[in-house]
């Protein structure tokens, strides 16, 4: 039954990068809309950028839920890749811009990217040790929702701390 699993981490990482790459570009393509501001990237941000990690593995997720009902390891197992997308971002772009002080764009484009494989394989390793979790789904489920309204809220009252600065404008949150 494991093993049946593993090509869904694979389908996840291909529908989170399609989906997280036409995210970065939605809310322009919107004509700025505000409904498009919810789920994709407003500024070139860290935070916003973390969005188009979130909610393509959110939405794969619920979809992914509907064939793994039986599964009671799901959501925790579903949250810790998650997590571990979303540290990913700003881990390996303050990293490596701490360490040599830029980096071009095709390597910043291309971190989003590694995140996705990192939270992918990290399901898929859990998957594949049959690791189950203490953390209740309805737990596991209420700290997606808290993140998700976290991304929302950030989005219109954003906190002024690097994490949410755009680097190319120094704005916060939408301008």
């Amino acid at each position: 039954m494991e093993s049946r699993k593993v090509p869904w981490q694979l389908l996840g990482f291909a529908v989170t990068s399609f989906l997280g790459t036409i995210l970065h570009f939605l809310y322009e393509w919107s004509g700025e809309n505000v409904f498009a501001a919810f789920i994709s990237g407003v500024n070139e941000s860290t935070w916003e950028h973390m969005k188009l990690i979130f909610f393509p593995m959110l939405f794969f997720g619920l979809f992914q839920s509907l064939f793994f009902k039986s599964d009671e390891s799901f959501w925790s197992r579903k949250l810790t890749g998650i997590l571990t997308g979303l540290l990913s971002i700003p881990l390996l772009f303050y990293g490596y811009n701490g360490i040599i002080g830029t980096s071009p764009d095709w390597l910043n484009i291309s971190f989003f990217y590694i995140a996705a494989a990192i939270a992918f394989l990290t399901e898929a390793k859990a998957l594949k040790k049959n690791k189950s979790y203490r953390i209740s789904p309805f737990v596991s489920q209420c700290i997606l929702l808290i993140i998700a309204l976290s991304f929302f809220i950030f989005t219109f009252l954003t906190p002024h701390i690097n994490i949410f600065r755009d680097p190319l404008t120094g704005a916060y949150g939408i301008v």
